[in-house]
């Protein structure tokens, strides 16, 4: 099983391809393409943590299409376009903010970049969205969103590797 981390997929959104220079024609080609580098990586026993802007601007229902296409366990850290319909899906969690272990790592999961999380000090990692890579991470942080990783999850070794703490990849 492996963990993977992402955000800011704006299922819906057409404006976002715009506003992150992102390489669709539309939203259509956006979704697929995004589905696609998901299921490319995650298999169904992984677990997939979504940390927010899940979909903006997609009715619920296709909100929910989507979401119901996606291979793994998925948990969401709500970000500020993630509305009600989004919330209500089948989450396994759904936090504003959660912390966690992976591998023996401490991580600190919010959507948005802070300058000091738990653990800053005692080498914990925080994983955030909300910028679509137009901040770099302080300290041991780093931008999780789609538009910093391919347009796909990432997990915690490429993470690592990023943020310059390639030997406890």
């Amino acid at each position: 099983m492996t963990v993977w981390f992402t955000s800011d997929t704006h299922f819906g959104h057409a404006n976002v391809i715009r506003l992150s220079n992102r390489p669709f024609e539309g939203i259509s080609e956006m979704r697929e393409h995004l589905i696609a580098a998901w299921n490319a990586v995650v298999r169904s026993d992984d677990d997939v943590y979504h940390l927010g802007d899940f979909a903006y601007r997609a009715t619920a229902n296709e909100t929910a299409k989507i979401f119901a296409r996606l291979h793994g366990r998925k948990h969401l850290i709500v970000g500020n376009h993630d509305n009600e319909a989004t919330r209500i899906l089948a989450w396994e969690s759904v936090s504003e903010i959660k912390q966690i272990a992976v591998d023996g790592h401490r991580l600190f999961l919010c959507h948005y970049p802070v300058l000091e999380w738990a653990g800053y000090w005692r080498g914990a990692v925080h994983l955030f969205g909300h910028v679509h890579g137009r901040r770099p991470g302080v300290g041991r942080s780093c931008d999780v969103g789609v538009d910093c990783w391919s347009y796909r999850p990432v997990a915690l070794p490429e993470i690592l590797a990023r943020i310059g703490d390639a030997e406890n990849a």
